[in-house]
């Protein structure tokens, strides 16, 4: 085996020996954009979920329930309890689960990401088109 090749087989050893990445934690209490509601984000089994923990600024005219869930049953359940974020597990750098629109009654993949700044990145994606919206944390 000639000198080069011994280097590579060893950088790929190495390599494959390194943890991998985790994700930056997401737990805790977390302010939607524009301060609507406030959702915890908590382990529920061996993932993440988050449920609205309050409705800080309720839409005018709207009723404080899931009026816009495809199940005719669910629309009388309150806002306030519901999970936003369902399934999230760490994907490496970021987690990856379902997230719920009840503004459209719609669920969506999502990815979610702690920035630098110590905000939430929260997206909702279909295929590879992603709405992003920024969360700050609640003390």
């Amino acid at each position: 085996m000639t000198p080069i090749r011994i280097v590579a087989a060893v950088a790929l050893a190495t390599l494959g020996a390194l943890p991998a990445m985790a994700a930056q934690p997401i737990t805790g209490r977390w302010a939607t954009v524009d301060g609507k509601a406030i959702v915890n984000i908590a382990p529920c089994g061996r993932q993440l979920c988050g449920r609205i923990e309050k409705i800080v600024k309720p839409t005018p005219g709207r009723p404080q329930t899931d009026i816009k869930n495809p199940n005719p049953a669910l629309r009388s359940k309150p806002l306030t309890g519901l999970a936003l974020l369902s399934d999230f597990s760490d994907a490496g750098d970021l987690w990856k689960g379902t997230i719920y629109d009840p503004e459209s009654g719609k669920s969506y993949n999502s990815k979610v990401s702690r920035n630098k700044d110590g905000t939430l990145k929260v997206q909702g994606c279909i295929a590879f088109f992603c709405k992003t919206q920024t969360w700050t944390p609640m003390r």
